[in-house]
């Protein structure tokens, strides 16, 4: 018995990170594909969770909803959201343990051209902005189907907020949604959220911020929150308070030396921000300080291909990826949690330009 437990130890082993004996170990990433064949297409990876690489699933990439704007992935890896802004609906794709995607139909209506989606950290509201009517769709989430059902809001079927969202957040607490926009100046509204329905935004919103802020991303911890802002190249950056409102921290926005920052990652370990400098070609890194500052690292920043517009990264933090447009690729790069630097893997072709990217638990 011994000799044969030893055995298909072996086995296992040989088998890797792959198969695992009978369960998948890997993670796999999708790329949202708007101009593809047939309007829409999803690129669909297999993440050696060891090594950063990617292999392209068979299949990939796969037809998807007209103009497919944005992804989501449900916290329990098993269903991916699709926002396919040219037919005004959300996808719902059920995720199997080798990676594959199997589309249940019929699809899920939203407002007119839904370009982003938000989920909170359950994974019990999905949050879709419609850029074309100005207001945002939510959408409660069944655990065991990952079927989505219309949230009322006090507006009717979705919440006005009077501008086309060029991004969005929830809270880590799950309180609180963040949508950035561009009139006059860049800003932020803030709405509270109870059950999945927006209430009105709370005192001082909007928050100023710098021209476009097509970035945001919130720490970790729900302690502070940063726009990229593409149209001036600063970073606005904001302390949250305890009723969720906004204090723009001193010094902010400040302006970087790279050109139309774009996106915005903060890491895993809440150590590092990364910005996606569109114009510049590269990953610029800081690190986080305990007041919410960034200090540019020395060896900052990082080269990427031609126009970086959206970042990721996986479950263990140890890799980052770049979705980049003109000339299509994905790419992979190490993350060194102790310096915040990152290596090149490898890139891979897209069928198109990415304009989302994620990555299952």
């Amino acid at each position: 018995m011994l000799k044969k437990a030893a055995a298909l130890v072996l086995v296992c082993a040989s088998m890797g990170a792959w198969l695992g004996c009978g369960k998948t170990n890997s993670r796999y990433l999708y790329a949202a594909i708007p101009g593809g064949a047939g309007g829409g297409q999803i690129a669909a990876y297999r993440e050696d969770p060891n090594a950063g690489v990617l292999t392209q699933l068979s299949g990939s990439p796969i037809s998807a909803g007209s103009a497919v704007e944005s992804l989501a992935i449900h916290p329990s890896g098993k269903y991916l959201y699709a926002a396919n802004s040219g037919s005004n609906n959300i996808s719902l794709y059920t995720i199997s343990n080798t990676g594959a995607l199997t589309e249940v139909t019929p699809r899920q209506v939203a407002g007119t051209s839904p370009t982003l989606l938000a989920m909170d950290a359950a994974g019990s509201f999905l949050y879709v902005a419609n850029s074309g009517s100005f207001d945002i769709s939510v959408f409660s989430i069944d655990a065991s189907s990952g079927a989505l059902t219309p949230v009322l809001q006090t507006s009717g079927a979705t919440a006005l907020i009077g501008l086309s969202a060029l991004n969005m957040a929830v809270a880590p607490s799950g309180n609180t949604l963040y949508v950035t926009g561009q009139g006059l100046l860049g800003y932020i509204e803030e709405f509270p959220i109870t059950s999945g329905v927006l209430g009105e935004p709370v005192a001082g919103s909007p928050f100023t911020t710098g021209k476009n802020p097509y970035g945001l991303v919130i720490d970790p911890a729900g302690a502070f929150l940063y726009t990229a802002n593409t149209g001036d190249n600063t970073i606005s950056e904001f302390a949250i308070n305890a009723d969720g409102s906004l204090t723009q921290l001193s010094g902010s926005p400040f302006g970087q030396t790279y050109t139309s920052p774009t996106a915005l990652l903060i890491d895993n370990s809440a150590k590092y921000l990364y910005v996606a400098n569109q114009g510049s070609a590269n990953l610029g890194a800081y690190s986080l300080g305990s007041d919410g500052g960034l200090t540019l690292l020395s060896n900052s920043p990082f080269g990427t291909a031609t126009q970086p517009t959206v970042v990721a990264t996986d479950s263990s933090g140890k890799f980052l990826f770049v979705g980049n447009q003109s000339s299509p690729v994905v790419q992979s790069f190490t993350l060194d949690t102790g310096s915040g630097t990152l290596t090149s893997v490898a890139s891979y072709s897209l069928p198109g330009n990415p304009t989302s990217i994620v990555v299952t638990p």
